[in-house]
């Protein structure tokens, strides 16, 4: 069944972002592929594609989706008010420690937004994706599992298989959490990284990359428990 209904107002924000996109029919077809899922806000990195005549042409009704871009010079400064960001490779997933599929974000995300508002979706380069700074940025990784000898989808695609497989997400209205909630993942990166370096471990980039990347999984409850934890880890050091 196409799922596919009525957009209702949400509090819920999610932001697709294209890091230098270099052609302006990818653009269109991104905002048309938004369009029609119901996602409204588009942010471009490095790029002026959006302006061009031929995104509009393909956009094909999602004129209002290019109007409204918002171009950053930097996905540091895009992501600036972005509370969790979900980063698209089509590199192997054993690289990294933590690799969703489009299905797998949904219920991961559904979980993330009673209490971190605004996720970011990252979409990289046409031809070489994020670089690894890039996908540093980011809280999971994702890509779409296809088949070797064809293993890539255009721009436009990819945006349309993530925004048909998230909708849902921009049809519920989760309560806000309070603003000390949504600083709490931000803030237990800050903490680890601070505790690896009182601990003279900060060199050790496999576990520091490990943690990083597994504290994208985890839920409120679980991020508020582990800062509990590292408080009392923090005053036993102390001592």
């Amino acid at each position: 069944m196409y799922p596919y209904h009525r957009i209702t107002e949400s509090l819920m924000r999610l932001p697709i972002i294209l890091v230098s996109p270099a052609r302006p029919e990818n653009v269109g077809a991104a905002a048309r592929a938004m369009k029609t899922m119901g996602f409204t806000e588009l942010r471009i990195v490095e790029s002026a594609a959006h302006l061009d005549p031929a995104a509009r042409r393909v956009a094909h009704g999602a004129g209002d989706i290019l109007d409204n871009t918002k171009r950053y010079d930097t996905l540091a400064a895009a992501l600036e008010d972005v509370d969790f960001t979900v980063a698209t490779t089509a590199r192997s997933r054993a690289k990294f420690h933590y690799y969703a599929t489009p299905q797998q974000l949904l219920p991961l995300l559904e979980e993330k937004a009673a209490w971190l508002p605004v996720t970011a979706l990252v979409f990289g380069r046409e031809d070489s994706g994020l670089t690894n700074e890039e996908l540093a940025l980011a809280d999971v990784l994702t890509g779409v599992p296809m088949v070797a000898d064809y293993p890539s989808l255009n721009l436009g695609q990819a945006v349309m298989v993530y925004c048909y497989q998230l909708t849902a997400l921009m049809q519920n209205t989760p309560t806000a959490a309070p603003q000390a909630d949504q600083q709490q993942l931000k803030a237990l990166r800050l903490r680890i990284d601070a505790l690896l370096t009182t601990l003279g471990v900060e060199d050790d980039l496999k576990m520091a990359d490990w943690l990083q990347q597994r504290l994208g999984l985890l839920e409120q409850r679980d991020t508020a428990m582990l800062h509990r934890l590292l408080h009392d880890i923090e005053k036993k050091v102390a001592v």
